[in-house]
């Protein structure tokens, strides 16, 4: 595929924009360790990949593969120790390629990775390259990007309904006082949930694609978000809220599938019987 063709992919827009938000927040927070974590984050990746592949004889996915580490590296601390970004985007890579169902992730690769690491390495996620730490002007370029991803992947009913129901829930619980809720308006919390719902939530392979479906993944992932949120505060919450997001997506893929292998079997036979018939 040429460079031109590659721009305009879903895969080619999310790689330039992710590109673009860990220049601009290195740049806002006059801090290089970001760039140096991404590099890792994206090496290692990138070395699970091809060995996984090459044992097992597969086409490798570079354009995800990049992305992941991206994203680890978005999320995760700049302060974060190399060996600890290294050790979660090796989670992030074999979750893609161990927990999937008809060769695709069943979870969102990156989600996994920054879940698992929290409870493993104990890691700090302060979201740097969702611009948490800069200026809240520059949540305007999380909602141009979003946009701009969300359009590419046909996704808004499932971006819109987690939006809306996570801080509908948030407000609600803010009124009646119920845990930190009224925190989650602030950054970095609001740009930690822009973000997500932007580039990890969309993830094609991990999320329905008929819009009825994506609304329901999108308030399922917002009301498990909440409820993580809001009896145990913490880190975990929005991660939680996908991780039962993508279960339900995995759970009517293989309803789906089942339904039509179903109805596959009940036609064969009554097309055998009609051509003998005509015989």
């Amino acid at each position: 595929m040429s460079a031109q063709k590659w721009i305009k992919t879903p895969k080619g827009y999310v790689t330039i924009v992710l590109f673009s938000y860990l220049i601009i927040a290195s740049i806002g927070s006059k801090n290089l360790m970001g760039l140096k974590n991404s590099i890792i984050a994206i090496g290692v990746a990138f070395v699970v990949d091809f060995l996984y592949c090459g044992m097992k004889n597969r086409k490798s996915s570079k354009d995800s593969t990049v992305i992941t580490g991206l994203i680890l590296s978005l999320i995760l601390s700049f302060t974060t120790p190399w060996e600890i970004v290294a050790g979660t985007a090796v989670i992030a890579i074999l979750s893609k390629h161990l927990l999937v169902y008809k060769k695709k992730p069943i979870f969102n690769p990156a989600t996994v990775g920054l879940l698992l690491s929290i409870f493993i390495f104990h890691t700090g996620q302060s979201w740097w390259g969702a611009f948490g730490d800069l200026p809240a002007w520059t949540i305007i370029f999380l909602l141009m990007g979003g946009y701009t991803i969300t359009d590419r992947v046909n996704k808004f009913p499932q971006v819109l309904s987690f939006l809306g129901t996570f801080f509908v829930l948030l407000f609600v619980m803010g009124l009646l006082n119920i845990g930190n809720a009224a925190d989650a308006f602030r950054p970095p919390f609001i740009n930690a949930a822009l973000f997500f719902a932007f580039f990890m939530l969309t993830d094609p392979p991990t999320s329905p694609a008929k819009y009825k479906n994506q609304v329901l993944f999108g308030i399922l992932s917002a009301v498990s978000g909440v409820l993580v949120y809001g009896i145990f505060g913490g880190l975990t919450y929005l991660f939680i809220g996908l991780f039962i997001g993508n279960f339900y997506s995995y759970i009517q893929k293989r309803t789906s599938s089942k339904a039509a292998a179903l109805k596959q079997n009940v036609q064969t036979p009554n097309l055998t019987r009609a051509s003998r018939h005509t015989r």
